[in-house]
């Protein structure tokens, strides 16, 4: 569960960890869910952070609102991200998740509000 004293960062994380596997969010998707709307580039921050973390946080899961893999250049390795996704079955070409509609998890609709 979220508490208010917990950093932006740490919402970031909370909301990222239940992302489903084989499902994909957006940063602005969880900006919104944590009540920053106007922060989407605030949590691509978090993300890339993330590994800093003591429990894993699937930030290959987190992309652009147009589904786009924006964040792949800050994985180990040249295409990690898309490795990651393509391992839990989601589609990409060119970078982007195709049929991502079918993918994108939104928290808004999947959670309970805070």
């Amino acid at each position: 569960m979220i508490k208010d004293s917990d950093s932006f960062f740490d919402k970031v994380y909370f909301v990222a960890r239940l992302i489903p596997f084989g499902r994909v969010t957006s940063y602005g998707a969880i900006a919104k869910y944590i009540g920053a709307s106007r922060s989407a580039r605030m949590v691509g921050w978090a993300m890339n952070n993330s590994h800093n973390q003591k429990e894993d946080v699937p930030a290959h899961r987190v992309v652009n609102r147009k589904g786009m893999l924006t964040g792949k250049n800050h994985f180990k390795g040249t295409n990690l991200m898309q490795q990651l996704l393509e391992n839990e079955g989601v589609i990409i070409e060119d970078n982007k998740i195709q049929n991502f509609n079918t993918v994108f998890w939104d928290p808004n609709n999947e959670l309970d509000i805070l």
